[in-house]
Order: C-alpha cells, then structure tokens, then sequence
C-alpha cells in the first residue's frame, strides 16, 4: 500500500474516462477475435450503447480453445469439489474443451443455433458450466435459473426467454436434503405457454428420475443419451454486440427482468479485471465460493478465470456444515487458491460458529493472496475479523447483476490502495461514479445521495433487457437523464473513497432525519456479540418511521442469561455512534435472518412485515422457514417503541 498505488490507480482510471476509446480497444488485445475490432464504442444511438460494434469473435473460444492451443492443454481449468456428494474431480483445458466441444455437439443435433435461447437449471455440478460453455460456442444465449427456483418463477423465465432446449438434472444435493428438480421442471413445463422442443436431464445417483416416459409436447432424453454419441461442435462466430446470456435478477416478482450481456464487451471486461482488479493470473486458482446461478458465478468461476487461463473451484458446498466451519480453507488449502470470493453473510455465517478463528490454523493458507466480498454491505466487524483470522487484504467490492463485473473495489493488481473499512475504495475503470441529490446535482464530499453512473457505462455492462429497451430506460436511465441508477444510497469521502451505505428504499426517515440502515448496523455489528445484524425502519405516528434492530447472536453466547443486556447495549452503542437521532429502541434477538440465496438480507420484506402487510416473498429466498419463524417478531407492536 502506497502513494504509488494510488498515483497508478487515478492515472489509470483518468485515462478510461477520458480516453475511452484508446483504452478499450487496447483491453481487447486481452482477447482472441475473429475480427478485430477498429472501434470501441458505438454512441450513435445514446442511450443504447453498444461496445466494439465491428468485431466479431467466439467467447468460448477465448475460454478453452486458445489456451490448449498455446500448450497449456493439460493445466487444470475446473476443480469440481462436492463435499455434499463426497466427489472431487479436476478437469484440464484438454478435458473441458472436449466435454464441451461434445455437448455442444449434442446441442447442435437438438437444433440449437446461433441465436437460439438454452434454459439451464441445474445444480453445482460440472455440467452446468459445461451447458454454459457448450451454448457460447454454437452462438446460443443460456439463460441460467437457479437450481431449486419454485415453478411459478422458473415457468416465468421459461416463458420469457422462449428456450429451444432446457438443460437439468433429476435432483440438488443439500447437507441435510435431496431436492428432486425433475418434478418441479414438470410442473413449470405444465403451466408454461412455451415449451421447448427437447429437455435433457442429467441424472443424479442421490435421486435418479422418470425421463422420457410421458406423452408430452417436447421430447425428453437423458444427459447420457445425447451426450454419449454427439461429433464435438467446432465455435461459430459472433458479433461483438450478440448476446452471450440473459441472467434474471434476483428477488424478480411478477414479469422476470432479464438482463443481456452481449459477447466482445464482456469478453474484454472479464479477461481485463482478471488481471487489474483481482490480480489473479494464468495458471493461477480462484474460488469462488458462490453459485452458477447468480451474476457472480457467470463472471467468477465461469467466464473470468476462463478468460484468464487460471483454474476455477466449482463448490458444491456450504461455508458451514460440509463439515464445519473450515470448509473454505480446506478447499484453499487443496487447490492452492491464491484469491478466494465470496458474501460478506458466509464469513458472518463462519464467524458465528468459529469466532475464535480456530480452524484456520489447521490449513495451510500460504498460497491466499487476498479475499474479496461482495453482495451485501461489509460491516467492519466482519472485515475485521477476517483480516485478523487470514492475515491477507480483505478487499470489500460492490458491483450489480446489471453491470457484470465490480463497479468499485480496491484494484489490487493496478496496486492495493490503503483499505479502510466500511468502504469498497474506489470506482473501477471505466465506470463514472457519481452521488447525486433530487434534483440531480452532484454532492459535495460526505453527502449522502443516491449513487449513479455517468453513460456511457463500461463494456461488459447490461447493453438493455431482453426485448424490453423501454423497461431499461424507465427502470434504470429515466431518473437521472444521462446516468444509470444503481439504486443504492451513499457518499463519496475526501479521498475519493465511496461508501455503500444500502439500497435507496432502505434510507430512514426518522422525524425528518434520513438515516441509512449501513450506518446503524455498523454500530450493532461491532458489538463482540454479534454475528450478524439488520435494521429495518418501521412506521411511526410520531416520527414517521423508527429503526428496529434484529441480531444474531455468535454461538457460545447465552441468549437467555445475557440478552436484555446485550439489548441495552446496543442501543447504547447506536447512541453513540450514529447519535440520539437514530432514536432506536427496539433490538430483537432472533436466531437468523431471512436471506436470498445468494446471500441478500430481506429488509424489505421484514419491514413490510412489521408494518402489519403481506409482502410477496421473493422466489429467491434461502429457506422461507427463517421468515416464518421471524413474522411473529415483527408483527408484534409493528411500529410501536418499546421502552429502551
């Protein structure tokens, strides 16, 4: 860390700004083209832009061709690692490309094309990223739903993106379950107005399915069937501008929002901060401990790593109870990870069963060279207590589904900055960060606003949604004209530093005083008591709304001995931290938190809750129990402020 760290960074990060065209077109020298572009970006129609409008290339290509036939064929490329199925199995780039060539094959006898749409539904197995590579070399757009997605929502997304071809398997491996997948891809079939022509299944020896036995509109065959004799498929060339995948967001209810990633500016986007920003490099192991289905998983341990000619973990676990609390440094240790990703929730979910850091010492985690969090807000606890535990930077970094890759972080391969908690450090090349006020306006250090990005957004960036340009002007570009919104609140400091202080709707306003719930549950989670925290604001007669806290307790401690003190000092430390303003008076200590699968707190829904409504709860969710168990909490008083 250093000032010539920060001198490269800005130098950098100036030259995209102000010379995006030279520095976008020397990025894409980072990949392979069938046509290589001569321009970067085509702003002729704003606010549709469109990264190198003239190149052509195969994505898959750049992930596994290229690197065997530069020599690097029997490097390692996929280390999949299920300690839920008890299999590990690690694929070179010889492997993988074959095993992709072939199911491409297999696609292509289906009749997918260029063009056409694949529906992937499968859990952390091999072959799901074998489906996604297979469908970017015939020039097919994947659309990955996440395993397990209720019928409803996955025949929502069926019918959106109209499949040709859907890719599952008979089941999901749980630590404590088997979730048959079959019976709900029938169901979502069943009430779906598309259907495709064929469906593959993979089967899965926990909880093998009926396949191929029902008189039905689309023909249903197995993994092995049409894997076993399919000719491996040569890469068809597509244009920069193509689409690669649609990814719904997550939490979507009603009509599904698909973003589209297009294929040359993500291509250069991804094999770019590979190197820049995570520093990780070929021949080099990252893991990230996320899923396929979310954003996270299509960047970071598909695509990315791929891009970069480094190998990639596919976990098929959990950060506790596949055994315990050290799963992620067994896996460190076994493969030699030199950067491990994950949420800010699984190293709370850590903390809270190993609090000591015990495990730790049981590993040898010499070849970690830095973690990186994202997905939620980052406490200072938790980024404390990970730098303690692991001796290595622990980079904070926030980015969206919509923009693919991070919108800030702390670049540690352009230099590591000063880290400072609390904060994701700086914007990434290429995004314009800004923090705006109502009316638009540009704030001064320290205020708080609402956190946009000046257009055009970066390569690798959501060019619109799948067949909804007026929906992505009206979601994203309408409030601020010339700006993305991102729909998050925060501040920039006088170092440049920007603060993600949460989503816009979670913004507080107690007797006219706008309080973020980052602010609030920083002060919570410092508390040495504390796993994890959230504030949601309540409705209020008086103030309008009031904060209400909700923690989660570290395991060891006694909830029913030493809770009302702990109570009463955490609505001390808020008073001192944040200020008598906050007004918080009520903390209920809960044994967990409802999330979404990827990680996400649902404040949202909790708040509506305890202002006595009936939220639709999003398809997302990790395990609807925690909610039902937590509604009666929150529902008793609603907005009324209990003595404190």
């Amino acid at each position: 860390m250093s000032d010539d760290a920060v001198s490269r960074y800005r130098q950098v990060y100036r030259r995209s700004l102000d010379e995006p065209e030279s520095f976008w077109l020397e990025a894409a020298d980072g990949i392979d083209w069938v046509s290589r572009p001569t321009r970067a970006l085509d702003d002729s129609n704003p606010p549709f832009y469109r990264w190198y409008p003239d190149g052509e290339l195969n994505v898959c290509f750049n992930a596994l061709d290229r690197h065997v036939a530069a020599g690097r064929g029997g490097q390692p490329a996929l280390h999949y690692d299920s300690p839920v199925t008890g299999i590990r199995r690690t694929y070179s780039y010889d492997e993988l490309l074959a095993r992709v060539a072939r199911f491409a094959g297999a696609l292509s006898s289906l009749g997918v094309e260029k063009g056409d749409t694949v529906v992937v539904y499968l859990p952390m197995v091999p072959e799901a990223v074998i489906t996604m590579l297979a469908c970017a070399r015939l020039g097919a757009v994947h659309s990955v739903v996440f395993g397990g997605f209720a019928p409803a929502e996955l025949a929502a997304r069926i019918d959106d993106a109209k499949p040709k071809v859907v890719v599952s398997a008979s089941c999901g491996v749980e630590p404590t379950r088997v979730v048959e997948y079959k019976p709900m891809l029938d169901a979502a079939l069943g009430r779906s107005a598309h259907k495709p022509e064929s469906v593959i299944v993979l089967q899965r020896e926990q909880c093998p399915a009926a396949v191929g036995e029902r008189d039905t509109d689309w023909e249903e065959m197995t993994w092995d069937e049409v894997d076993a004799d399919a000719e491996p498929a040569d890469c068809v060339t597509v244009a920069a501008t193509d689409p690669l995948y649609v990814l719904y967001t997550s939490g979507t209810t009603g009509r599904p929002k698909g973003v589209v990633r297009d294929s040359g500016g993500y291509a250069v986007a991804l094999a770019w901060s590979m190197g820049n920003l995570y520093d990780v490099h070929p021949g080099e192991t990252m893991f990230t401990a996320s899923d396929v289905g979310w954003v996270v998983g299509h960047s970071y341990i598909v695509y990315g790593p791929l891009l970069a000619g480094a190998a990639t973990v596919l976990y098929e676990g959990k950060p506790v109870g596949t055994p315990d609390a050290g799963a992620y440094w067994r896996v460190v240790d076994d493969y030699g990870v030199v950067a491990l990703f994950t949420a800010p929730t699984a190293f709370r979910a850590i903390k809270k069963e190993d609090s000591a850091a015990e495990l730790v010492g049981r590993y040898d985690l010499s070849s970690l060279r830095a973690l990186f969090l994202a997905g939620e807000r980052l406490d200072p606890d938790t980024y404390q207590w990970a730098t303690d535990a692991l001796g290595v930077p622990v980079i904070d970094h926030w980015w969206q589904t919509e923009t693919g890759w991070p919108i800030a972080i702390n670049p540690k391969g352009i230099g590591l900055m000063p880290l400072k908690p609390g904060s994701p450090t700086v914007a990434a090349p290429g995004f314009d960060v800004r923090v705006l006020d109502d009316r638009g306006d540009e704030l001064q250090a320290g205020q708080e606003g609402a956190i946009c990005v000046r257009l055009p957004l970066p390569p690798g960036t959501l060019p619109t949604l799948w067949n909804d340009d007026e929906r992505y002007v009206s979601g994203y570009l309408s409030t601020y004209p010339g700006h993305y919104l991102t729909g998050d609140g925060g501040h920039v400091d006088d170092d440049g530093y920007l603060f993600v202080m949460g989503r816009t709707d979670d913004v507080l306003n107690v007797a006219g005083h706008r309080l973020s719930t980052g602010s609030l549950e920083a002060a919570l989670a410092g508390h040495p008591a504390v796993a994890e925290c959230a504030v949601i604001g309540v409705a209020d007669d008086l103030k309008g709304q009031v904060p209400r806290a909700l923690v989660v307790l570290k395991a060891g401690v006694d909830a029913a001995t030493d809770g009302e003190l702990i109570r009463a000092e955490l609505v001390a430390r808020v008073r001192e931290e944040v200020g008598p303003v906050a007004a918080l008076r009520r903390v209920d200590v809960v044994s967990a938190l409802p999330k979404t699968r990827s990680g996400k707190i649902l404040r949202r829904t909790m708040r509506e809750l305890a202002d006595g409504g009936s939220p639709t709860v999003p398809a997302t969710i990790e395990d609807a129990g925690v909610l039902d168990a937590l509604a009666p909490v929150l529902r008793d008083g609603g907005g009324a402020v209990s003595p404190g």
